[in-house]
């Protein structure tokens, strides 16, 4: 409470000036709603902490994916080791990769309803029109696969017009890219459509020195269908296709810190998704509204790498050579029924709703290595292991939400999910596992109108996650399973909007206390052979995740806006042993201790436009031990400038305008012979990378 009450006035503080500064006929920031709830709600008046960035963001601080504007979003960070990211944490809890075992996301992605949960790369920003950020646990809206939040993209609407348009890029490093939107009415029929279409491609930022090629291209393909069918003001029906494919290089390891790779294998981290969605709204009943939601995907995984991040020259006398190869086929399909009444400001409003999905994946990892060492050959190991496995996982739940008055300025909120989640696993060791978890979470809220423009928040909710299994034939056998994990977040927040909505800015604290942290861990069980660095996930007797996080975002003229964001963080685990030790308490690895970010962005009724973001990110630990290694601080540069006139517009992008040299992920571990000293090594973030886009819209 004395937190709360040191931020309550210096936010008011500040948001207080800002308001009294903005110009009584400057032009308002539009109304943002958050859709990814079980009822669309109004921004100012969502008892929770969230970040919504909408298709201007988007376009004026975005290049072509979600890693593009992460740095916007406080609390939220991902984790590199591929080619864009895959994994992402919000307030410090999410994976950092998956090599082995059944997906156990802890972060929920979604786009147009679509599952994609651990499977980031598509994240293309091409036609998107909003990505929404929901921290904290989502238990009564998402449940299993949403314990430390959701991330939820929408893809752009039908127009009632026929338009469209078309975008042309070109840039450094190679960069080339190609879009085009289709969309329109289909009047005979009550419909409209839209089709989008983009293709991306570039050299990559690594130079293979060893093969004297670019082995780290770039080859990204987004295809976007919607289809909306609207006979009646009662019933509407949409429809949403996706096709992303991913066929990049990954080579991106060095041995000294540099963009020369010397692999003689170079990888790939190639993705292949198709996705279809419907979601239809019948309120025929004058209190209440039907919708049902049914989504299908099958995704195509092929990662592969060079274990050794070397070539017979540079390891000579030494034959040290290895590599993997994960090919992983995975399919998801849910449906969902909702029956809520009719919206209304006051009085009762209640929701229910059922959900079903099941999820199967297929693996096959093939690892080889030879070492062999001239002056000692006891040291000598020759080595194939092929890994094949069949993954099922169905979940099934029960949800319901309740709203109400609370006086005259308040209203309450109470949500509740039941949820059971069976799998089960079988793979060519033979290992099995089929465990079985009985889940809950839930939320209660309350938010108070303390004026016109202002709210204050309370929210206390429950999230959850099912438990898994570890597949490493070195472990223990007390190891290849561990449980269920759930935390209760309480939160207290404050949401404004001044001045005739020129001025908009939340704040919230929040504590998040973690029972059976599922935590990921490693070791490597034979110093010569890289591939064989086992990861396992082991529970932590509790733990917790706190901060704060902030928004502002002030018209300040009709020409110019200002905005920042900013993030404290603080997280520690209690109780995880490791290999019989009990590990000292620490702070979670990609969890930075803070983050910020400001941009302007001016643009003039004549023509010219410019935005500049700049964004900062604390050091934060690469790993759990024995990985002790932290990255360092950084901030980054990233601007647009350029001309728009009606549907047409021309601009200078640039991105890390400093070309500075920062880390996404790092490692821990011996990877070079003879005596294989363990040591850092870490995966760069983008250099500096400049273009020119032209838009021609119709």
């Amino acid at each position: 409470m004395q937190i709360l009450s040191l931020c309550r006035p210096a936010f008011l503080a500040i948001a207080l000036a800002l308001a009294a500064s903005c110009p009584a006929a400057d032009a308002e920031l539009d109304e943002i709603i958050v859709t990814a709830t079980l009822r669309g709600t109004p921004q100012l008046e969502y008892a929770g902490s969230a970040t919504v960035l909408g298709a201007d963001t988007l376009h004026a601080a975005g290049q072509r994916n979600l890693e593009d504007v992460i740095a916007l979003v406080p609390n939220l960070n991902w984790a590199g080791d591929t080619s864009l990211p895959r994994y992402f944490q919000i307030r410090g809890i999410g994976e950092l990769q998956q090599y082995q075992g059944a997906p156990n996301p802890s972060v929920g992605f979604l786009i147009d309803d679509i599952d994609f949960s651990g499977l980031g790369a598509a994240s293309t920003l091409f036609d998107i029109d909003q990505i929404e950020v929901l921290r904290g646990p989502q238990g009564t809206l998402y449940g299993a696969n949403a314990l430390a939040g959701l991330i939820y993209a929408r893809s752009a609407e039908p127009a009632e017009t026929f338009g469209g348009r078309a975008e042309l890029e070109a840039g450094n490093y190679g960069t080339r890219s190609l879009g085009a939107v289709l969309t329109g009415p289909v009047e005979n029929l009550d419909s409209a459509f839209r089709l989008a279409a983009q293709r991306y491609s570039s050299d990559g930022f690594y130079r293979n020195v060893y093969l004297g090629a670019d082995t780290d291209r770039r080859d990204e393909l987004t295809l976007r269908g919607r289809w909306r069918y609207q006979p009646s003001d009662d019933l509407r029906v949409d429809l949403s296709l996706l096709r992303v494919q991913i066929n990049n290089g990954y080579d991106q390891w060095t041995i000294d810190h540099s963009r020369n790779t010397q692999s003689d294998k170079p990888g790939i981290d190639a993705q292949y998704s198709t996705g279809f969605s419907a979601r239809a709204t019948w309120s025929a009943f004058s209190a209440a509204t039907l919708t049902g939601i049914a989504t299908f995907a099958r995704t195509s995984v092929n990662y592969d790498y060079d274990g050794d991040w070397g070539n017979p020259r540079l390891w000579a006398p030494y034959t040290f050579d290895y590599t993997e190869d994960q090919i992983r086929h995975r399919s998801t399909r849910s449906l969902e029924l909702r029956l809520a009444s009719t919206p209304a400001p006051q009085g009762l409003s209640w929701l229910v709703g059922a959900y079903a999905s099941e999820l199967r994946e297929s693996l096959t990892d093939a690892a080889a290595g030879t070492y062999l060492d001239p002056f000692d050959p006891s040291q000598d190991s020759v080595s194939l292991n092929i890994l094949q496995s069949d993954y099922r996982a169905r979940n099934s739940a029960l949800y319901g939400q309740l709203d109400g008055d609370l006086g005259a300025q308040a209203r309450w909120s109470v949500g509740l999910r039941g949820e059971r989640r069976t799998s089960s696993y079988q793979d060519s060791t033979p290992n099995q596992f089929s465990p079985d978890d009985q889940l809950w979470g839930g939320h209660v809220s309350v938010d108070y109108a303390l004026g016109q423009g202002q709210h204050l928040y309370a929210l206390l909710s429950r999230g959850y996650k099912a438990g898994g299994f570890n597949l490493s034939q070195g472990l223990p056998v007390a190891q290849r399973l561990f449980g269920p994990e759930s935390d209760l977040n309480a939160e207290i927040g404050d949401k404004l909007a001044f001045a005739g909505a020129h001025l908009r800015a939340d704040w919230a604290l929040f504590y998040m206390q973690r029972s059976s942290l599922q935590l990921l861990t490693g070791t490597q069980l034979i110093a010569n052979n890289p591939d064989t660095f086992v990861y396992y996930t082991g529970n932590a007797r509790a733990g917790y995740n706190t901060g704060i996080e902030s928004n502002i975002e002030w018209q300040a003229l009709r020409q110019l806006e200002l905005g920042a964001s900013g993030a404290l963080l603080a997280t520690r685990y209690h109780g995880f042993v490791q290999n019989g030790i009990t590990l000292p308490d620490r702070a979670l690895p990609h969890a930075p201790g803070w983050q910020a970010a400001v941009h302007g962005e001016w643009h003039s009724p004549r023509g010219p436009f410019a935005r500049i973001d700049v964004t900062g990110l604390a050091a934060f630990y690469y790993d759990m031990p024995p990985n002790p290694t932290r990255s360092s601080a950084y901030g980054l540069v990233n601007g647009k400038f350029g001309w728009r006139e009606g549907s047409r517009e021309i601009a200078l992008w640039i991105r890390n305008a400093l070309n500075k040299d920062y880390t996404v992920r790092g490692f821990y571990f011996g990877d070079e012979p003879p005596d294989f000293a363990r040591k850092l090594y870490t995966q760069l973030g983008d250099p500096r990378n400049v273009g020119v886009q032209v838009t021609v819209g119709f």
